[in-house]
């Protein structure tokens, strides 16, 4: 057994009474209806996916709320919400009009001006929306169903960030709600998506319903990616949260509950021995993981220091505490992601292989005075777990004083905000995993935005990397794009902007009474028939 697992086996009794006290409750109550449940990656506690980039809030995100504009598996991007849309022949002007038969889950019809106070919010938090909006001059409605966005000069920007596949999509939300300040969360759950947000039922971190939204209205193409029509064929959709992945891998092969996220790779063999439950991988293209320094609080505002950490750290030694077998991942020091069309492999002197010595050098340079470096562990994802403690381990024989702070992950997704120094609860490191999909480019990988505190939690300054994010919007050429992302490559290495830990993927399971699950890098329940 692996270090990861015995930690996830150490999880209290109380908390597993109380996700089955839960799920008890919500199975009974769904007894009637034909209702999926499911074990997600973990509890749901933060609602608002414009404020969190948390994969478990987008998830959420994509079950209640929609989008303009989709993603289909081709890379396409694809109208949604749209029902048609004009380009002015300078591609400066665009103008889009909704489709038919859109309504907010409260009745109230979906209308231009709900649309462009969502973008303003979306733009005012997203990577891709903070480099976007520098680039229009005028964003309204022009009527209930069309509204109107004027770029000071042509990009991609505007079509690449609206048909976002992840943290953050731009998720429509009512005006009413989408004027909610950036900062601050939204205190109402209404979209206009395939699913409802069940808030009487909603326990953070241990249970949340889905109703079929009944009034709904599919496009009529296939489904693909987030791209398409979004067929809902069941009533309830219901994730139970057991951080006991053996507790949850017995849930499932013994049938009571039909859908498990992500299945833990050294409890693949339990699930693959059961002929009612399949497993599959989902997501094709798989993933990449990765670390933050806090670039705003000691040791790591110290560019040196950042250095040594990155020296430190073994990628093998991370997967292989990860992942196990190595059918599953492969070592990548690309920022884009090996496979991908920008991938780059500069740094992986650096990232890959692990180097004490040197990182004793560069930390003995740096002038380090012993200041400690807490690392964030959350301990109910399988997939998160391994990281932070590899990662404590290089750096205790490195010469870092370090302190490993167990928690669960939301709680991390909460913490990792804090700007606070480490001395007033505030945070040194947090690792995480995000979509090869999409991170492919400097638009979509939000890592890579190094624009100080208006940046993803880090906050890394670096306005030679945001000078070549906004080249890259404005490049049409693939080989000028190359040579502008090779530079981001290295200037993200060189100055620690993020620490890739490699590549792997993630097998889910389900029972063979579920048809139609659909491959995709985003977790989605629509198309999914349930038989007897």
């Amino acid at each position: 057994m692996s270090s990861t697992s015995k930690t996830l086996r150490a999880i209290s009794v109380t908390s597993l009474r109380a996700a089955f006290a839960i799920g008890a409750l919500a199975w009974g109550a769904g007894a009637g209806a034909q209702t999926i449940t499911a074990v997600m990656q973990s509890g749901l506690r933060v609602l608002d996916p414009i404020l969190s980039t948390a994969f478990i809030t987008r998830n959420h995100g994509y079950m209640i709320y929609d989008t303009l504009f989709g993603t289909d598996a081709n890379y396409k991007i694809q109208p949604q919400m749209v029902g048609k849309w004009d380009v002015s022949a300078d591609k400066k002007t665009y103008v889009f009009t909704l489709r038919d038969g859109l309504k907010w889950h409260d009745g109230a019809p979906v209308e231009a001006e709900d649309c462009v106070a969502s973008i303003k919010r979306w733009a005012k938090n997203d990577a891709a929306g903070q480099l976007l909006m520098p680039m229009v001059s005028e964003i309204k409605a022009i009527d209930a169903k069309s509204f109107q966005v004027v770029l000071t000069e042509p990009t991609g920007l505007l079509m690449e960030g609206l048909s976002k596949l992840s943290s953050s999509p731009a998720f429509m939300m009512p005006k009413r709600i989408a004027e909610t300040p950036s900062s601050e969360s939204v205190k109402e759950f209404i979209g206009s998506g395939p699913f409802k947000f069940v808030a009487s039922e909603f326990k953070p971190g241990l249970n949340v319903v889905y109703e079929k939204n009944r009034d709904y209205v599919p496009r009529s193409e296939p489904s693909s990616w987030t791209a398409g029509g979004k067929v809902v064929n069941v009533d309830k959709v219901q994730w139970v949260s057991m951080p006991d992945q053996m507790t949850a891998v017995n849930a499932l092969t013994n049938g009571e509950v039909d859908y498990m996220e992500q299945v833990p790779f050294d409890l693949l063999p339990l699930v693959q021995a059961n002929n009612k439950v399949k497993v599959d991988t989902l997501d094709r293209l798989g993933s990449w993981t990765y670390y933050r320094f806090n670039h705003l609080q000691a040791p790591f505002d110290n560019k040196k220091v950042r250095q040594a950490a990155l020296y430190a750290v073994s990628q093998e030694r991370v997967l292989q505490a990860l992942v196990g077998d190595a059918k599953y991942y492969k070592t990548c020091a690309a920022v884009f992601g090996c496979g991908n069309p920008y991938a780059n492999n500069y740094g992986a002197d650096i990232v890959v292989p692990g180097n004490i010595e040197k990182a004793k050098a560069l930390l003995k340079e740096s002038g380090y005075d012993g200041t400690p470096v807490v690392i964030l562990h959350p301990t109910d994802i399988a997939i998160s777990a391994a990281q932070p403690v590899v990662i404590a381990d290089a750096l205790r024989k490195a010469g870092f004083k370090v302190d490993l702070k167990a928690m669960d992950w939301q709680t991390v997704v909460t913490l990792r905000s804090s700007q606070k120094p480490v001395s007033e609860g505030g945070w040194s490191i947090f690792s995480t995993y995000s979509n090869l999909a999409t991170s492919g480019d400097p638009v979509g990988n939000s890592t890579i935005a190094s624009a100080g505190k208006k940046s993803w939690a880090g906050w890394p300054d670096v306005p030679e990397i945001e000078a070549l994010r906004l080249q890259f919007t404005k490049a049409t050429e693939v080989s000028e794009r190359k040579e502008i992302t090779a530079k981001i490559q290295k200037l993200a290495i060189d100055e620690g902007v993020v620490g890739p830990l490699g590549q792997f993927v993630i097998p889910a399971a389900y029972s063979t009474k579920l048809t139609g699950v659909l491959d995709s890098p985003v977790t989605v329940f629509w198309n999914i028939k349930k038989g007897q």
